[in-house]
């Protein structure tokens, strides 16, 4: 697939197929994420691969636990919203069962941190519809970076204590077999040129 079609056609996908991918695919996205642009080439985002089924469940379980605890206010944006109405019903599963989480982290206090990880989590998003995968971006472990529980869990996966989690991509075989690649009209992001 030509890059620009990887760009143009990358979807969200929010069910997956049970079954692990290849790992040289997962491998392939998980380079695609370390080439990515970082400030000063510094080179700091941490990926970390969770395949593991028991431990997938654990973090939901964590993370719907936390979001449980949580109470809306007026300022609380509608997806988080959502996140914390699911968590309280008990039915929140916020990575979508997928088979593989990537979780991105960098380090606290770096400026570039968010930009670096978002470098790299739309060079996997990318990578993966590419290679017939599915993706979808998950903000709710950032969301959650400074719940203690969250944060005692993922020191035990190999998160570093000087490190903030700034994002995470579930990545897996879509349920209906390949991405969805229709197009999407663009109605938002305005462009304004400046020129001669």
């Amino acid at each position: 697939m030509e890059a620009l079609e990887a760009i143009l056609t990358r979807r969200s996908t929010r069910k997956y197929q049970p079954e692990l991918p290849d790992q040289l695919l997962i491998e392939k996205v998980i380079e695609a994420g370390r080439y990515a642009p970082s400030g000063g080439n510094s080179q700091t985002t941490h990926f970390i691969i969770i395949t593991k089924p028991d431990i997938l469940d654990e973090i939901a379980w964590i993370v719907q636990t936390a979001f449980a605890k949580m109470q809306i206010q007026p300022n609380t944006y509608q997806s988080l919203q959502n996140s914390i109405n699911a968590s309280k019903r008990g039915n929140y599963i916020f990575h979508y069962n997928t088979p593989v989480l990537i979780v991105t982290a960098n380090k606290k206090g770096y400026g570039n941190a968010m930009a670096d990880s978002a470098c790299a989590l739309e060079n996997m998003m990318i990578a993966a519809n590419a290679l017939d995968l599915g993706s979808c971006w998950i903000n709710q472990l950032h969301w959650l970076d400074e719940d203690e529980a969250v944060r005692e869990y993922f020191y035990g996966l190999g998160l570093e204590e000087d490190e903030t989690v700034t994002g995470a991509l579930a990545l897996g075989y879509p349920a209906d077999g390949l991405p969805n690649r229709k197009a999407l009209p663009r109605t938002g992001n305005p462009v304004t040129w400046v020129m001669n």
